[in-house]
């Protein structure tokens, strides 16, 4: 009884605090470092933040050691003058743990601290060089982060708090995380004869015959066994951050957030699913969700690594508003923006349901391992191109801020992406050499739809709401469960659209191959069957339905050799032994239609493929009559009203008709109605409220 009361108790604080924590103003703000100052300038840099509109700091995510110098010996007073000069200015502060950083003296003690890879163990000087699990690890962050929360808990200046940093578990498989696994196999099989059956580990003597002969899963050659790994790892970050929250929670005000700067994977810049988080599971503890979103700007600026960020983190919080906790002003050398595109891509963020922009960070450091990657003040503190621009935008920020925090988006068309899918698929395909991985395959189809305006959320197996949507897109689904297939059968049949690739259905849950016809259950919807694949060799599509230049309908990396049994044929095979076979099909499976892709095509005829199925879904709309670089994002805002941006994604004048209804620039006040000229300047935007 004593529990369900306990239980009760804080399931009422969570409600009560999610009710007080409100956004109500657009954020505009910089990461702020006063410790790394080469002088004190605190004042000046102050200054020059209200010039430019500047309305929020995230301060303190990397300063343990500036803030606890020997065990048990604190100073905050870094962290207090800048709290205080905040507060002075009316400037709020988003604080952050400082665990992802480790001190040298707990290093020194605990050596093993530091997180033993397939590689060795770590050595000191990086960040992220620890082990999350690490019992002396989480005993210092314990003692490191209440010490902070009882020195800052009551100032005024802090409106959030930001859990560690972009955090994951860092390769971490020493002998501690594998008695975990351990126990974690345990409690998830019961029995051994369970784990060996659901992984397959008679093959090669890889069978388990008592708990405590369990190998370290670094050598491994199972499929299913690296991936249960994997997942687990997965399962440290979720519960690490939940367990930060959960002390942070113990003294925070309720009006005060707690938030994580979550990441993706990267490529030089911020691409795709982030393969080590489960973000879905890790955002649940968090009162919203926060990203970092790093793409590239001058000719290579598209605003599609600022959509994909921003809508896989809407959809975290089922839609709800969300933080840019980091994104670039400079950044690297090759990154430093042309005139305008530094408000374009600020714009952009709240267009995808952002309710803050902040950049990494206020100025470019003078030493270390970062310093050429420069923030929106350069070395010399002075003000420069970006800076000025930076004014323009804070301006906007606090006049527009009514009109455009909190949009709401309803959208029709989702992605269901799957971390266990991806790990799967990514070890598949190496296995057989492809350069391609999970987020090669997912990018492609989601730049497809953002290219044609096509709005999109994401949902991952664990989403309740997936039934919601009119279209569902899902890229390389390669383990899955029966229970999950078969709900995306039933998605089909009631009338939902559905578009597969290759490689989807194909094994269960632990990565078993299925021993049935492939693909899998889905083969059902599908309309279709095949018991062979190869790597194509000079091999094109043979199709009138997805009409591109021939040399774009070549084939890549793979293709299945597919039967159809009711399905459509879209596309077969141009090849003189493949070409009985079909490439790409749709079959009527119930009210809905389900599209399979059978192997790796070119990005015009992925685009095509997409089209056709949007329209037949009923959604080519309005907004399809632009394509990129004319890029538009809508929703409604806390008035009810609207709002739709029109971004151009081009050094040229586009020239437009308008195609909405009669809209008012929120930015330079004219009233546009349909059909109007429109003359849309390099790097512009527009921002309408319909009246």
């Amino acid at each position: 009884m004593k529990k369900i009361a306990t239980l009760l108790l804080s399931l009422l604080s969570m409600i009560a605090t999610a009710q007080q924590i409100k956004m109500d103003k657009l954020l505009y703000g910089v990461a702020y470092y006063d410790e790394y100052m080469p002088y004190d300038r605190l004042d000046k840099d102050i200054a020059m933040m209200k010039a430019t509109g500047i309305n929020v700091v995230r301060i303190a995510e990397s300063t343990w050691g500036t803030m606890e110098t020997q065990e048990g010996v604190f100073d905050f007073s870094h962290i207090d003058r800048v709290l205080d000069a905040m507060h002075k200015a009316h400037i709020k502060v988003i604080v952050g743990t400082p665990t992802y950083a480790i001190p040298t003296w707990l290093v020194k003690k605990y050596p093993d601290i530091l997180a033993i890879t397939k590689l060795g163990q770590n050595q000191y000087g990086a960040r992220q060089n620890m082990d999350i699990a690490n019992i002396h690890f989480r005993e210092a962050a314990e003692r490191m982060i209440r010490k902070m929360m009882e020195h800052i808990k009551n100032h005024p200046a802090i409106i959030g708090y930001q859990v560690d940093n972009e955090t994951k578990a860092y390769n971490t498989a020493g002998p501690n995380v594998q008695k975990l696994f351990v126990a974690y196999c345990q409690q998830k099989f019961k029995t051994l004869d369970a784990l060996n059956k659901a992984f397959g580990l008679d093959y090669w003597s890889n069978r388990i015959n008592t708990w405590d002969d369990f190998p370290s899963t670094i050598g491994t050659i199972n499929a299913s066994l690296a991936a249960e790994f994997a997942k687990f790892q997965r399962k440290l970050v979720t519960d690490y951050l939940a367990w930060q929250t959960a002390l942070v929670n113990e003294y925070k005000r309720p009006e005060q957030f707690v938030t994580q700067n979550f990441d993706l994977e990267w490529r030089g810049f911020s691409y795709g699913i982030q393969p080590d988080v489960d973000h879905f599971a890790s955002s649940k503890a968090l009162d919203i969700a926060g990203i970092d979103i790093y793409h590239p700007t001058q000719d290579a600026l598209t605003g599609i690594e600022i959509a994909f960020g921003g809508d896989i983190t809407r959809s975290m919080k089922a839609g709800k508003g969300y933080l840019v906790l980091e994104t670039e002003a400079q950044g690297f050398p090759q990154w430093v923006p042309y005139p305008n595109q530094l408000r374009l891509q600020a714009f952009s963020h709240l267009a995808s349901g952002a309710n803050m922009v902040e950049y990494w960070h206020w100025y470019s450091i003078h030493n270390a391992i970062e310093t050429y990657w420069k923030g929106l003040l350069s070395h010399d503190f002075e003000p420069n191109p970006t800076y000025l621009e930076a004014q323009t935008i804070g301006r906007d920020f606090e006049k527009l801020s009514p009109k455009l925090i909190n949009l709401k988006k309803q959208n029709k068309v989702a992605f269901l992406f799957s971390n266990e899918a991806l790990t799967a698929f990514n070890a598949f395909s190496f296995g057989w050499g492809a350069k391609e991985n999970y987020n090669d395959i997912l990018r492609p189809m989601y730049d497809a739809l953002y290219k044609m305006n096509v709005e999109v959320d994401f949902v991952d197996p664990s989403s309740t709401n997936i039934e919601q949507y009119k279209v569902l897109v899902v890229p390389v689904l390669y383990a899955a469960s029966n229970q999950l297939l078969e709900r995306l059968n039933l998605f089909v049949k009631n009338g939902g659209h559905i578009v597969y690739t290759f490689k989807s259905g194909f094994s269960d849950e632990n990565v078993k191959v299925r021993s049935s016809i492939q693909p899998g259950i889905i083969n059902e919807a599908c309309g279709i069957q095949y018991s062979q694949f190869t790597i194509p060799q000079q091999v094109s599509l043979n199709t009138t339905t997805y009409q591109v230049p021939n040399d774009q309908k070549q084939v890549n990396t793979w293709m299945e050799l597919i039967t159809p049994t009711t399905a459509q044929v879209m596309a077969s095979y141009n090849h003189p032994v493949w070409g009985k076979y079909a490439a790409i099909t749709q079959n009527q499976y119930g009210k809905g239609l389900a599209t399979y892709i059978g192997c790796m095509t070119s990005r015009a005829i992925t685009e095509k493929i997409l089209e056709d199925v949007i329209t037949k879904a009923g959604l080519w709309g309005i907004e399809q009559s632009l394509h990129f670089p004319l890029i538009i994002k809508s929703g409604q805002n806390q008035e009810g009203k609207t709002v739709r941006y029109i971004f151009n994604y081009s050094g040229e004048k586009q020239n437009i008709k308008f195609p909405f209804n009669k809209a008012k620039d929120l930015l330079s006040g004219k009233v546009l109605i349909k059909n109007q000229g429109v003359e849309l300047e390099a790097w512009h935007s527009l921002i309408l409220e319909e009246e």
